[in-house]
């Protein structure tokens, strides 16, 4: 008898759990969306490279949104810094905040490296659930953070003792933890569109995230709990 299909993938083709497999080892994994098509041409699927990147596409922000409420709250001590991410042949900035700890605060993907782009990042970092007012907030040697991180102060969206902390060396564990991500995109080679470029990476942060025991009741090296996690909270149920 078949079963019924999770709301999130009525009129799809293929079977949710197909979709999910792709979309779960794309985010996760080194794969090219080419690599994907032929590992399942290997289990007689055939699945063009094309639609797994609509999948991709249409799944990865999903994946970001249901996330959230299951995570852990972070600590009060950020550590921002932006990498480079390149899109269309021109370079982008991806704003990146991990607490003490390495736990991923938020992102935010930013065509310029500005004041204004520094405070947007922050803005939605402060609005996400989970994350404590900031008591101090380091940052690198870009001079815009400072400038935002006064703003915020000014309008009440941060605390007027938070401090800013321009100390490069304490912004080690937000660079390591960059090489997760800049690994992932670079085995996706690259992105031809900013918007399908800030989905795909919600997806890979998410999945980021996960893997690095940011889920309140997942530990860190369930690797099978992990999978079985990403399906239900994209509806799919265990039996």
């Amino acid at each position: 008898m078949r079963r019924n299909r999770p709301a999130l993938f009525k009129g799809r083709h293929f079977e949710a759990e197909i979709i999910v497999l792709c979309v779960r080892w794309y985010l996760r994994f080194g794969l090219s969306l080419r690599n994907l098509e032929e590992i399942m041409a290997e289990r007689n699927l055939s699945v063009d490279h094309v639609t797994i990147w609509r999948w991709v596409q249409r799944y990865a922000p999903e994946l970001n949104r249901r996330c959230r409420p299951e995570l852990r709250k972070t600590k009060a001590s950020w550590r921002c810094d932006e990498t480079y991410v390149r899109v269309a042949g021109k370079w982008t900035y991806l704003y990146r905040a991990v607490d003490s700890t390495g736990a991923t605060i938020d992102f935010l993907l930013s065509a310029r490296r500005d004041a204004a782009s520094a405070k947007r990042f922050f803005q939605k970092a402060l609005r996400s659930p989970g994350h404590p007012r900031p008591r101090v907030i380091n940052v690198d040697g870009n001079p815009s953070y400072p400038k935002a991180i006064a703003e915020l102060k000014q309008t009440g969206e941060l605390g007027r003792r938070c401090r800013c902390r321009p100390v490069r060396y304490l912004n080690n564990i937000v660079e390591q933890d960059h090489r997760a991500i800049k690994r992932r995109v670079r085995a996706s080679q690259g992105f031809r569109a900013f918007y399908s470029a800030w989905r795909t990476l919600q997806g890979i942060e998410t999945v980021n995230m996960i893997r690095k025991g940011q889920v309140r009741w997942l530990p860190k090296h369930d690797i099978a709990g992990q999978a079985a996690f990403v399906g239900r909270l994209l509806g799919l149920t265990t039996a």
